[in-house]
């Protein structure tokens, strides 16, 4: 293979240059991992979906951020099934991927809406103290104890785990200087991927809550809006009762304000199911992109 068509859609948004960015290569077979790692890298989109042919699913995705491969990346497969279902190569309808994390459940709507059925919720709550968080995310002390009352310090993961941080005010979010070594180290400390920060304080009265990810070990200093995360987020608000047990059927997380790149993630979960979350996705970039060469073909004869 010599070139490869090449995409980047911008999820969680009806508009384009905002959400975010997934590159997407939707005919992946013959690539090598060190090709799609390179493709990644090119793109420099903070995730790049590769779809391939699978024998246990309708499609396999793997994703790589410019630096790694990662098991799961939600944004990634919305933008790649509102791209497929876009280009006509899908119809509305179930689905079902092939992920590192195992088979999952997708849902195409006739408008375009692609919802993602992610894995069942495993939460627990850590040993880390709000001081070490502090530092880490810039985050002032007292706003992380300010909201700690019924929500505590707790990873959570459905499909990738991220240490959960209610905060108290928007602006508290807003001011966030995170020091992104001390934040790889808080999240190998506590066994996740990265730390995802969130208040009920919101700029759009409908939504439920604003969200900020920082997943630096995954060379994503910010991530503008996360779909695992926000599942993440959903079961973890659920499983602590932070609306007295009367949790919405629907929840709006608004995220990626404080980096110019706005979205909203609709989260549905009832019952400590699997969450779904889902959006839109606008393609911003369709093109042909140059493969580079195999390491064999790098491989000098002596």
């Amino acid at each position: 293979m010599t070139e490869t068509r090449a995409l980047l859609v911008d999820a969680f948004t009806d508009e384009p240059c905002a959400g975010n960015a997934a590159g997407v290569v939707p005919a992946a077979d013959d690539l090598t991992d060190g090709q799609m790692q390179a493709i990644a890298d090119e793109l420099g989109a903070s995730e790049t979906a590769f779809v391939r042919e699978s024998e246990t699913a309708d499609r396999r995705v793997r994703y790589f951020t410019p630096e790694e491969e990662v098991d799961l990346c939600g944004h990634a497969t919305i933008a790649t099934h509102a791209h497929l279902f876009a280009d006509g190569a899908i119809d509305a309808g179930e689905h079902t991927l092939e992920t590192n994390v195992g088979d999952l459940d997708i849902e195409v709507e006739d408008d375009g809406t692609v919802w993602m059925t992610q894995n069942p919720p495993e939460i627990r709550e850590v040993d880390v103290s709000y001081e070490r968080v502090a530092a880490a995310t810039g985050l002032a002390e007292e706003a992380l104890r300010g909201a700690s009352d019924d929500l505590p310090l707790a990873v959570s993961s459905t499909g990738l785990p991220f240490l959960v941080a209610p905060v108290t005010y928007l602006s508290d979010l807003g001011d966030a200087s995170p020091d992104f070594d001390e934040l790889v180290a808080l999240s190998e400390a506590v066994d996740a991927r990265g730390v995802y920060a969130f208040s009920f304080d919101t700029l759009d009265g409908d939504s439920t809550l604003h969200g900020r990810a920082w997943v630096p070990s995954a060379g994503i200093k910010e991530d503008p809006v996360t779909g695992t995360a926000s599942g993440a987020t959903g079961a973890y608000l659920e499983h602590y009762g932070a609306f007295g047990g009367d949790i919405a059927d629907e929840m709006t997380f608004e995220q990626g304000h404080f980096v110019d790149r706005p979205g909203r993630v609709r989260v549905r979960v009832q019952n400590g199911d699997a969450p779904r979350v889902g959006g839109t996705a606008v393609e911003t970039l369709d093109g042909a992109l140059q493969v580079p060469p195999t390491d064999e073909d790098d491989i000098l004869e002596a």
